[in-house]
């Protein structure tokens, strides 16, 4: 079972042979800048999953989420500082390797990255789409590497 540097390495590693796949087949070719925000949320689905232990993965996505909420206040944009904030509660409830390691938690764990700006700013989800798939792919690639998928 890997620790939090396994499961970044991991993500990368399954989000650059997606991104390669797709970027050699002509079905997506997103520029440089999308891309790492891409693999950023890859790398931090990679670490949800652990949350709710005290772990460095643990320390790395709460530090992100504080400072992505802390932006997201001092821009006014309160709606979406709750909507992180209850995400960020949600590893609380349960036990480890309880309903976080489970399949079905990795497509929705994910899913505000789709539901929250398509109800509201009234974006497409198609535009969503791809920063959904990341995070589900690191989800998945942990999932992978505990041996739990």
């Amino acid at each position: 079972m890997p620790g939090f540097k396994g499961h970044i390495a991991g993500s990368l590693a399954a989000t650059g042979a997606v991104l390669g796949g797709a970027w050699w087949l002509g079905l997506y070719r997103p520029e440089p800048k999308v891309m790492a925000i891409l693999a950023a949320l890859a790398v931090l689905g990679s670490l949800f999953p652990d949350v709710d232990t005290n772990s460095k993965g643990r320390h790395l996505y709460y530090g992100a989420a504080v400072i992505a909420d802390a932006a997201l206040i001092l821009k006014g944009l309160y709606r979406y500082a709750a909507l992180l904030g209850f995400c960020a509660l949600l590893p609380a409830v349960g036990s480890h390797r309880g309903w976080t390691h489970t399949w079905w938690a990795g497509l929705v764990i994910p899913s505000p990255i789709v539901i929250g700006p398509m109800m509201l700013m009234g974006l497409a989800w198609q535009i969503l789409l791809p920063f959904y798939l990341a995070a589900v792919l690191g989800y998945y690639s942990h999932l992978l590497l505990d041996g739990t998928f």
